[in-house]
Formats: structure tokens, sequence, C-alpha cells
């Protein structure tokens, strides 16, 4: 597997994933290596001057006044770690962990940051040996940057700390030990370098946005079988009504939902049955394509900050200069993280909408009470559709902006923090919930279909419909459901779906 080489400014959300999920290993670049040796060799001619520099030759945040002598760098850049590291809660999953080590691997290969090249090379090889440091999944306020979190990926580093190496839990040090890499003192500027960034936002932002486009392509193959199961009526999907508004994603979303169904026996035209639909079927493209442009959005952002220095202070090596400032503020990740948050419950809440339509003998055109056909005796998708709208209600709360809060630290030198980090796990909460709200429609949509002795689906339904029907089969009579819902979650998970219908229509937008 060819490795990925990192220079801090061209990583894209693709490679992130391939590192942070499919463990492709990375590699500095050649230009990479010269940034950072010759910003370091300006951080020690600082050191050597006794130059009063924020970061360097002073303490930190409320303590920037104190001056630190040159005996004193490594024990200051030691407690910096070490009295940071007050993260809390569950551990991140090791693909968060895994992206956030890139991340900061990748933003102190710009030669900004003023690291040793050899501690960076030790992150770098910690993530290609994957030793994968605990990080507690609280605590980070989004300024100054993750500094906690951060800090306990740093305490391995140090031989501090725990880390997951060959599947157990262990101490960083054995961990590091058992991997054959070298443990770190840390010197001057390298302990802020290390964890004053966005990272743990921008690494579960970027998954969680990864996740995201792909549930949109979901969101459509799963309102097309809707369409299908309530002989939805396709006029509303031509493009020509679409043109006249010209937002991207609305006329993406048309154009999906038209090729999935080309072919089927089962919609119907303006006129035919009824004159138009609800909401939940003839606005879809407006309702989508808004959540997508959402996406759209995140994901530039995301890879802007990807690829960008967010330490403090930076090392501006031409002019040897050393500015204090405040790229570590996780703003505009939490602003982009909590529109994200808001796009995904909006494809949950129209796909319940449409759950409800589909269950509900009232708006089911024709369709048997929550679709099993000894209705009283039998109950059957009834609570499914009770569990989808807990799902939805759940997200409305989690969609609540992070961004809008903001506490002081730091004697108030910290006077205006981000919540960037709340935002991002909010938003990623809200992935799963709205995957398994779509698992639960797609679920219900088979039932119907197949309770309308299934007259011919469209070129891509079709192939979900098979997918679904191998492992979940036509529900007779009642039956425990919450396997059949994580069934077919699982399948959602995989990518399956997505992948398949898109080999036989064609990549959808």
């Amino acid at each position: 597997m060819e490795k990925i080489f990192i220079d801090g400014n061209s990583l894209t959300l693709e490679e992130f994933v391939e590192v942070a999920r499919m463990g492709k290993e990375v590699e500095l670049s050649k230009e990479a290596i010269l940034k950072v040796e010759k910003a370091r060799a300006l951080v020690d001619k600082f050191v050597d001057e006794n130059k009063v520099v924020y970061g360097i030759t002073t303490g930190f945040g409320k303590f920037s006044d104190v001056v630190i002598t040159g005996e004193e760098t490594k024990t200051l850049q030691r407690n910096l770690i070490i009295s940071h590291a007050c993260g809390v809660g569950n551990p991140l999953e090791e693909e968060v962990v895994r992206g956030i080590m890139l991340l900061r691997a990748n933003a102190l290969s710009k030669g900004f940051s003023g690291i040793r090249l050899s501690t960076l090379n030790t992150l770098v090889e910690m993530l290609n040996k994957k030793v994968h440091p605990i990080i507690p999944e609280k605590g980070s306020l989004g300024a100054s940057g993750d500094l906690a979190p951060l800090s306990h990926m740093v305490l391995v580093m140090i031989g501090e700390g725990e880390a997951i190496y060959e599947g157990k839990r262990m101490s960083g040090k054995e961990a590091m030990a058992k991997a054959n890499i070298q443990t770190v003192e840390l010197t001057s500027k390298e302990g802020l370098a290390l964890i004053n960034g966005t990272q743990v936002m921008t690494s579960i932002g970027a998954l969680t946005i990864h996740d995201s486009i792909v549930l949109s392509k979901t969101a459509d193959i799963a309102a097309s079988l809707t369409m299908e199961a309530l002989n939805g009526i396709t006029d509303a999907f031509d493009p020509r009504v679409h043109s006249v508004r010209a937002h991207e994603g609305q006329i993406n979303t048309a154009k999906n939902i038209l090729s999935i169904l080309e072919n089927s026996s089962m919609t119907t035209r303006q006129g035919e049955v009824r004159v138009q639909d609800a909401y939940s079927l003839r606005c879809l493209p407006q309702i989508h394509g808004g959540s997508k442009d959402c996406f759209k959005y995140v994901k530039e952002k995301i890879e802007i900050e990807m690829n960008s220095a967010t330490d403090n202070p930076l090392i501006f090596v031409d002019e040897e200069e050393v500015i204090s400032g405040g790229n570590f503020h996780g703003q505009p990740m939490a602003l982009s993280f909590d529109f994200l948050g808001i796009g995904l419950s909006e494809l949950a809440n129209i796909s319940e909408r449409r759950l409800e339509r589909l269950v509900n003998p009232s708006l089911s055109n024709g369709l048997p009470a929550f679709l099993v056909k000894k209705g009283g005796l039998n109950s059957g998708f009834m609570i499914v559709q009770y569990s989808a709208a807990s799902l939805v209600s759940e997200n409305k709360v989690l969609a609540h902006p992070a961004s809008v809060d903001s506490i002081p630290s730091s004697a108030n030198q910290e006077d205006h923090v981000s919540m960037g980090t709340i935002a991002a796990r909010k938003a990623r909460e809200i992935l799963g919930n709205a995957r398994k709200v779509l698992a639960m429609e797609i679920l219900a949509a088979c039932q119907a279909i197949d309770l309308r002795d299934n007259k011919g689906l469209g070129k891509g339904s079709n192939i979900v419909y098979n997918i679904i029907r191998e492992d979940i089969p036509f529900m007779e009579d009642d039956r425990v459901m919450y396997s059949d819902i994580n069934k077919s979650e699982d399948i959602l998970k995989t990518g399956k779906i997505v992948n398949e219908v898109e080999k036989e229509i064609g990549r959808l937008l």
C-alpha cells in the first residue's frame, strides 16, 4: 500500500479517510522536512539569545508574563503536557485518534510551529505503527485549540498516559516499547506546538462529513423506495422545475431520484392517481438538496482547516519573527459543525415523515395499517415509526448550536471559546441517529413494496431492494424487530447500497 506524503498543504478528505479509517501509512515530504528544520533553527536561535517570546521562553495563558530560563525549558514543556491532560469521558474511537495524529503531523509539517524534526517523526512513526493514544472525548473548549485531548496524545509520546497497541490497552510507555519507538523529551516550544490546535474537532468533523456525504446519497435511495411504495408522482423531479431555482444540491437530488427510479412501474405521473404528493415526497429535491449544499460548504471548510497552521505562536522564518495570534480558535469549525448537525437532522426529519406516511393508513394510499396483513393481532411497523420519532426528537435537541455558547477560562485571558469539539461530537451523534432512521425507512419501504406485489422497481431501487431482501425477509407476522433494524443499519454503514447503485446507474451526486 503506497504511503501518503504530507506537506501541510495538500491533504484531501479522501486521503484523510484512507489514513484514519483504512490504516494507510504516511511520510513527510522533502519540502516539509526542510521547512520544519528551518523553523526549528530559528527557535533554537531565540533560546540561545534569551529572547522573550511567548511559549518559547515564557509560561502559557495567564502565565505569559513569566519568563522561563533555558535550564527550565524541558521542565516547562513536560509540565505543560501532564497538567493539561485533563480529558474525561469515554475514549475517542481509534479512527478519530488516527485522524487527530495525522492532522497534527500535517499541520506541524507546514514549518510554522518550531518543533524538532525528530519529535515530529516520532508522531508519524506512532501513526504508522498503530500506537493509538487513549484520548478522552470530553474536556475541550475549542480554544486554545483542543488543549486537553491533544495533551493525552502527547502523553504517550513522552512515555506517559495510555494507548491501544495491537488491540490491547496498556501504558503509553509499554506501547512505545513494544512498537520499538523511542519516547521523546520535549524541549522549547514543542509541547505547545503539539497541543495548541484544532485537530480533535477537525478529525471528528472530517469523518462525520465523509459519512454525511454518503448518507445524503443513501437518503435519496431510501426516498426513491418510498416513492415507489406510495406510488409517488415523478413530475416534481422534472429538471425544468429545478433549473429555474438553480441550487446545486436541489438539482442534483432531483437527478438522483429520477436515475434511481428509471424504468419503475410503481411510480405515477401527475393526474394519474393524484395531482400532487405531500411535501415529504414532492419537496425531496429542495430538502435533501439543502442538506447537500450544507455538506459541500462544511467539506470545503474542513479541507481548509486540515491544511492550516493552528498553533500559537507561529514562526515566520524568512522574517525571523514569532507572532502570537489566535489560529487555534475553533470558531470557523464550530459554526461549520453546528451547520452540519442541522443538515443531518433534516435528512432524518423528512425520513421519519416518509416513514409515517408508509405506516399510517390515512396517508399511505391504500397500504394496510402499519404494513402488516393481520393488523390487531400484529403490530407490524407501528413501533418502528415510534423509535424513529424518538431519534429525530433527540436530534432536535442535539442540533442546538454549541457555537453560540462561550465561557471564560485561564483567568479570563481566554475569554471567548468556540465549543467546536462539542459541535463536532454532536454532529457525529446526529449522523448515527439519522442513519438509523433511514435504515428504518428502507425496511418499511421494502415491506410496503411487497404488500403492493412489487410490480417492478427502478434500475437503482431494485438493486437496493434485493440487497435488503438477501438478509431481511418480508414480515408476514410480528417478529423481533430490533435485529432487522440493526441488520439494515449495518448494510447502510458499509456503504454497500450506494456503491452497488452507482455501479448500475453511475455516480450519485
